[in-house]
């Protein structure tokens, strides 16, 4: 004789330091790992000889990007994930699969920023592609995991 039991999956019940704190604290925590980590990769490339200068579009030659510059626009391009993660939490149906989705999408654009910037080396268009991604990477599956913990 043989028993058939079924199969019910298990609600969540962890309780880690993410799944506990507010969405936008996550969010600037998130923020400053993932600027921190950015700019190491900046570092560590212009030490490698990446000349860190990039025109916008528009402009007739390149200006030097800072010491200290990725790690501001990784700020500053957060605050606009923070957002979207708070309203998410607030109103989305699944809101780490729908920040996750938006946020994956929104980074793939990124991408062609550094690809058409005039007056700039091939080497420092990678790197700054890369770091769109490096940023993404540490700042998207950290607000994405709080977000999966935004009872339903």
């Amino acid at each position: 004789m043989s028993v058939t039991t079924p199969q019910t999956q298990a609600q969540r019940t962890e309780s880690g330091l993410l799944s506990t704190r507010p969405v936008w604290l996550v969010g600037i925590l998130a923020t400053l790992a993932g600027a921190v980590v950015t700019e190491a990769f900046a570092l560590v490339t212009r030490a490698a000889g990446v000349p860190m200068e990039a025109a916008s579009p528009g402009a007739t030659e390149a200006a030097e990007i800072p010491v200290g510059g990725f790690f501001g626009g990784v700020v500053f391009w957060s605050v606009a994930g923070i957002v979207l993660a708070v309203v998410l939490a607030r109103w989305a149906k699944r809101p780490a699969r729908t920040f996750t989705v938006t946020t994956v999408a929104l980074t793939a654009l990124s991408l062609a920023g550094p690809a058409v910037a005039p007056h700039t080396a091939t080497s420092t268009q990678i790197v700054l592609a890369a770091s769109h991604v490096v940023a993404a990477a540490v700042v998207v599956p950290l607000l994405a995991r709080r977000l999966s913990h935004v009872p339903r």
